[in-house]
């Protein structure tokens, strides 16, 4: 089996921080969002899918460099402010089965991410939805890694906090929990969740293990 990881909300807690970025630029251009809206219309889609969704709600094009803007103030608090989702190091570490990270984020986000948590050593295969025609809900990514990874799409396990990548999971044909431990998971997270699909939701790494064999 094939365990594959999202990143932002799984194994990085970077959501809080990524949606305040998004927000601020937003309403630094006249398009007033707060962290609370990003969270509940973005989180897990990718950049790509967030522009076009934004110009297409407000008649408008973004600037340009409108992707380079957040990427650049983000990765700064990264350097400084990102943490690990707890105990997730060591909850990967106890299970014996093959991994990657398919992520939303464009590749140096994940990299950086990996690195400034000490997580990076626990991945050599690492995807991106920049590598694929379609991003999350749709099952594009998760495919493209089951086939570089050589598994069947039957034989993954996909561990993902948002709504869009649990119906990227089963749209995929594969199983999937739901994680709601991060920073910008509330009560109804949850429930969120399960309305999209997964089929069990745990809320601390240290459930991951169990969960993962009873679905083995």
């Amino acid at each position: 089996m094939l365990l594959i990881f999202d990143c932002d909300g799984v194994l990085v807690d970077s959501e809080p921080l990524a949606c305040q970025v998004d927000a601020d630029v937003l309403t630094n251009l006249g398009l007033p969002y707060t962290a609370e809206d990003i969270a509940r219309q973005f989180v897990g889609k990718s950049m790509k899918d967030m522009i076009a969704r934004i110009e297409a709600d407000h008649a408008c094009t973004l600037p340009g460099d409108f992707a380079e803007r957040i990427n650049r103030t983000l990765f700064a608090r990264f350097e400084t402010d990102l943490k690990p989702i707890a105990g997730v190091r060591d909850a990967i570490l106890a299970l014996p089965h093959p991994r990657c990270v398919a992520s939303s984020s464009v590749p140096e986000r994940i990299a950086l991410s990996l690195r400034v948590t000490g997580l990076a050593d626990l991945f050599e295969n690492v995807f991106s939805a920049t590598q694929v025609a379609r991003g999350k809900p749709a099952p594009d990514l998760f495919l493209h890694a089951a086939s570089q990874m050589g598994v069947s799409p039957e034989g993954c396990l996909v561990v993902e906090d948002s709504p869009a990548g649990v119906q990227a999971a089963l749209a995929a044909h594969m199983r999937v929990i739901g994680f709601v431990g991060g920073g910008h998971c509330g009560p109804e997270h949850a429930e969120t969740l399960r309305q999209a699909g997964a089929p069990v939701v745990i809320d601390r790494m240290t459930e991951l293990s169990a969960t993962v064999q009873a679905l083995a």
